[in-house]
């Protein structure tokens, strides 16, 4: 991404829960001078809400940077493909999207059941202990090459997207992401898939958990769940700490984190 200043910075700690409003969505963003803040609607978040911030800061113009905590595309370049031995496997990430999006049409709040039980999709993900698809690669799954890279110089313990096991996956929050991009139709930039413009709000993928290694929390603790362990973060991005929080859950105290980073990072060509 080619380096540009912005104003603000949000991210936004994503939920693939089919519920309408997941506990697990939570929204942050610093500006230029002062602590992060939580931007917190009544009674929660639905990804709907999302979207139509979305749309509310591609009208604005406003220079924000957006960090979604979702995978914006499955494995690719190990088979040259998303689904090896579909023929309707898409080309691209916006065909990817819209695949996705479409086969969804009628499941609510952009969840993605019907994705997960097409015949064809179903085929290469892992659904629980017992019902595997024929297609699921072995172990942990097939990676992208940003989570193979991430793996090797650990810094994250990256879950496959085709995993849709245990406390770790990330799979139906990637497939209820693309929905949300899919239904954005480029109102805002997605980076790498489209140029950097000159102003105006970005779209990018993050991992919360480079962003608390980044503030000096240990590996494998990098989950804050209460105010002190909120301070300690961000001093260690030499961020002054937000007001009181009614709730210190680890969805927003990742989103408060990892928008603070951002700001710091931002200009750095070699991310």
């Amino acid at each position: 991404m080619a380096v540009r200043s912005f104003s603000h910075f949000a991210c936004v700690d994503w939920s693939g829960a089919k519920t309408e409003r997941p506990e697990g969505i939570a929204v942050a963003v610093i500006g230029a001078d002062g602590p992060p803040a939580l931007l917190s609607p009544k009674p929660r978040w639905s990804r709907a809400d999302i979207l139509d911030w979305l749309f509310r800061l591609a009208e604005s113009r406003q220079d924000i940077l957006i960090g979604f905590d979702l995978s914006m595309a499955l494995p690719f370049v190990d088979h040259d493909c998303y689904f090896p031995g579909w023929s309707a496997s898409p080309e691209d990430a916006r065909s990817l999207w819209h695949m996705v999006d479409s086969i969804c049409t009628h499941d609510p709040h952009l969840s993605i059941a019907s994705f997960l039980a097409d015949e064809q999709a179903s085929r290469h993900f892992r659904h629980s202990r017992d019902h595997v698809g024929n297609l699921f690669e072995g172990g942990i799954g097939r990676l992208r090459e940003v989570e193979r890279y991430q793996r090797e110089t650990a810094q994250a313990n990256s879950a496959s997207c085709f995993n849709l096991v245990g406390a770790a996956q990330v799979g139906k929050s990637s497939l209820t992401g693309m929905r949300l991009l899919h239904r954005l139709g480029g109102a805002i930039p997605v980076w790498p898939f489209d140029p950097v413009p000159e102003r105006g709000p970005v779209i990018i993928e993050i991992y919360t958990t480079v962003a608390a290694l980044a503030a000096g929390l240990p590996k494998g603790r990098s989950k804050v769940r209460d105010r002190e362990g909120l301070e300690q973060a961000l001093i260690g991005l030499n961020t002054p700490p937000p007001a009181r929080l009614r709730r210190y859950d680890d969805h927003s105290t990742d989103a408060l984190i990892t928008a603070a980073w951002m700001k710091q990072v931002a200009t750095d060509p070699a991310l």
